[in-house]
């Protein structure tokens, strides 16, 4: 422990100019946002728009409200001061350069998330934070935990995002605007669409996986493997918060019935206690902070199933509440372990001396956090309790699930600030001393504003609450914090909250080493559930893959063939197709009739054949013959391609034979396996046949002529228009076969040149 407070010592010299230099970026930005806040306030919005693929509705939309700008203040508040902490706490690291643009590229798509007016858009930066927290959860890749951590994370929260990607393409469907600015504006009446309980799941997917509620709460507390910096970040400002931040911009939209309101406060609460109780019980100051983070998740995540002011007033005052305390809390904790080699409870002790003024930082944030008078975490707990009593649904359930998990984290708050600072300095910390200041300011302010805030409520709400509210429930009734309301049951929920959590304080060794105990032994957890579908998940993988790719290129046909004519027939049953049931013979010209006896007789050549040389002289008959028919009706560019296409495939294809054995009749494939082939190819001739026979029997739908004759020289500039379409109208699709052949070309190369070697 020694030699690794030494080295911590030594790294606080290294690179800190890096750091430094990369605390302009959140700077500015607060700076800027601090700017627009007063217009803010006066109700004004900003909005600016570029156009990406109007098509699909997808614009570069960014707007500022009231809501944005709360988040984008906590966000690059908290950016300025984590940044500026790393640049000590990280100072000497060889991977300095890669933490910071990680870092500042993590908070700008945060920042994006909070900006965007544009679902689509938002959900552009959505996946960007996941991949973000990705690289910064496993920054330290050489550790196999970091990167099981990290790859848990980015499978959990990524699941999400595919559910919130599917969530959007129904609201679409459902005639819902992908504008979010248009959900305050008009009520497209999404809560009476048949499609709305799976919009309602799957958005409720997405934010659930982010911000960590059960079942997925497992990868928040796991993600500690990330810097102390991370880890504030990540809690206090950036991606957990974002479900929270879905979730208020879906109320205008989704919220208010039923299913929103029971499935919330149900969810939420129920992962506002677990949170709470597992806090108790780690030895780590990291992970109980972290479990602290899920109680809090699902606090905001039950309130936000409320539809009253005083319900979302509480979401959006404990939003800020929390990032205060938490922030401060979290380098706290990091300027400890930097200067004490530890985050372990039972190890630290008496710290008070050697580092007061983290120790009072500490003592502002956990007072807060426990909702002592004169802190805003007091108000926060009294603006709390009148939410949970104002909820339309289980309103005793929310209150009740409140109290017990604020009475939890007042103990938790007393157990971080008691046992490190608190008692003899044990003989191997004698030598601790207080932290650089890069890593004292950001708990200094942080733990400052938690009582600044408390003693100025009626600025709090007015500059930053009740705008944020308004973005997202525009009612006429004014949010409204003050330190005191009078003597009210709220007042009397938060004494009995403070007289329960001390009671829990004094007795949280046998309660911790209680907890301890179940959580060891429960059967089924969260954790082993995620363990177990992976496992199932790999195994089912490796099955498939090994049915399906085993090297067998007559499998990979009869497989693809098989599934394409399956499926079509499946789609055709259903979509009511048919094809007349008797159809006059053709009267075509004698030659004709020789051509497709010819090309007939070349197929069952083909089948019938024992010479490889033989099958494809005949296969190349069948095309031929195909070329005369494009030839014959008026296609005479078809004909030539084909006729190309056909030789050259004979002469190549005849070349590589010739190198091979001849067939041996006892190697040739079972009939059992035979039969199956010719079944497959029979059905799949049949069904091309009769789709080619409802097309043509039917009217023929010109729109797509007309619009190709009418556009391809005046839009693209071009007489010929199959060329038109393959190089303009289908250009990408062109692309897209242009990579695979060149890919196929430099594998071809691959091989010779591997072979001449």
């Amino acid at each position: 422990m020694m030699a690794r407070r030494a080295n911590h010592s030594h790294h606080t010299g290294g690179h800190r100019p890096l750091g430094f230099v990369s605390t302009l970026l959140p700077l500015l930005l607060f700076a800027g946002l601090c700017t627009l806040w007063p217009h803010v306030v006066r109700g004004e919005i900003y909005c600016v728009q570029w156009s990406w693929a109007p098509s699909l509705d997808l614009y570069l939309r960014f707007r500022l409200d009231g809501l944005s700008l709360l988040f984008g203040l906590i966000v690059t508040g908290a950016g300025v001061l984590v940044t500026l902490f790393a640049s000590s706490y990280m100072a000497g690291h060889a991977q300095t350069g890669r933490f910071f643009f990680f870092l500042q590229a993590f908070m700008l798509a945060m920042l994006g998330i909070v900006m965007a007016d544009n679902l689509l858009l938002l959900f552009v930066f959505w996946e960007a934070t996941t991949v973000f927290s990705y690289l910064l959860i496993g920054f330290d890749h050489e550790s196999e935990t970091a990167r099981f951590n990290a790859r848990q994370a980015i499978l959990v929260t990524g699941a999400g995002g595919l559910a919130l990607l599917v969530g959007i393409l129904l609201l679409k469907t459902a005639g819902g605007p992908m504008t979010l600015s248009q959900w305050t504006a008009s009520d497209p009446g999404i809560r009476q669409h048949p499609l709305y309980p799976a919009i309602f799941i799957l958005f409720l997917l997405g934010a659930m996986t982010k911000s960590a509620q059960v079942p997925f709460h497992f990868w928040l507390p796991n993600a500690m493997s990330a810097p102390t910096p991370i880890s504030a970040f990540l809690h206090a400002a950036t991606m957990v918060k974002a479900g929270i931040y879905l979730l208020m911009r879906l109320h205008p939209l989704l919220g208010g019935t039923p299913m929103w309101m029971g499935s919330l406060v149900i969810i939420g609460g129920v992962t506002a206690l677990w949170g709470a109780l597992q806090s108790l019980s780690p030895c780590d100051l990291k992970r109980m902070l972290a479990y602290t983070t899920v109680m809090a998740l699902g606090t905001l995540t039950m309130f936000l199933g409320g539809s009253s002011i005083a319900s979302l007033t509480a979401a959006a005052t404990f939003l800020l509440v929390h990032a205060l305390y938490k922030a401060a809390l979290f380098l706290a904790v990091g300027s400890i372990d930097h200067q004490t080699g530890t985050r372990r409870r039972d190890r630290l002790a008496g710290l008070w001396r050697a580092m007061p003024l983290t120790a009072i930082a500490v003592a502002a944030a956990t007072l807060s956090m426990a909702g002592f008078p004169l802190f805003f975490g007091f108000i926060g707990k009294e603006i709390m309790y009148q939410g949970a009593l104002a909820e339309k649904v289980f309103p005793h359930f929310a209150t009740t699930i409140a109290l017990l998990s604020n009475a939890l984290m007042t103990a938790v708050a007393g157990i971080i600030l008691i046992g490190p600072f608190g008692g003899k300095r044990p003989d191997d910390l004698a030598d601790v001393e207080e932290a650089p200041w890069p890593m004292r300011l950001g708990p200094g302010i942080m733990g400052g504003l938690c009582l600044l805030f408390g003693i100025i409520p009626g600025w709090v709400s007015a500059s930053l609450i009740q705008p944020a509210v308004g973005a997202f429930f525009p009612v006429e009734e004014k949010v409204h914090l003050a330190l005191f309301h009078g003597f009210n049951l709220p007042l009397l929920l938060s004494v009995l909250t403070l007289t329960l959590g001390s009671g829990i304080y004094f007795l949280r060794r046998p309660i911790g080493d209680g907890l301890t105990i179940f959580l060891d032994r429960l059967p089924v957890t969260a954790r082993h559930g995620y363990d177990w579908f992976l496992r199932s998940f790999l195994g089912i993988a490796r099955w498939t893959i090994g049915g399906l790719q085993n090297g067998s290129l007559h499998r990979y046909l009869l497989i693809t063939i098989g599934v394409f004519t399956l499926t079509t027939i499946t789609v055709w049953w259903f979509h009511g197709g048919s094809i007349p049931v008797s159809l006059p013979l053709p009267d075509l010209p004698l030659s004709q009739w020789l051509l497709a006896a010819v090309m007939t007789a070349a197929v069952v050549a083909v089948v019938m054949a024992s010479s490889r040389i033989l099958a494809v002289c005949a296969l190349g008959v069948v095309g031929g013959g195909a070329a005369l028919v494009f030839l014959v009706y008026g296609a005479p560019d078809l004909a030539l391609t084909q006729l190309l296409v056909e030789t050259l495939t004979l002469i190549i294809v005849s070349i590589v034979l010739l190198r091979l054995p001849p067939l041996d009749a006892r190697k040739l494939p079972a009939s059992g396996r035979r039969w199956l082939d010719g079944m497959v190819s029979v059905a799949t001739g049949v069904l091309v046949a009769a789709l080619c026979l409802a097309a043509t029997n039917g009217p023929v739908d010109r729109q797509l002529t007309a619009f190709f004759e009418e556009n391809s020289y005046i839009a693209a500039h071009g007489r010929n228009i199959v060329n038109v379409i393959l190089v303009d109208f289908r250009s990408l699709d062109t692309l897209g076969e242009i990579v695979v052949v060149a890919t196929a070309g430099l594998a071809g190369y691959a091989l010779i040149a591997r072979r001449q070697k």
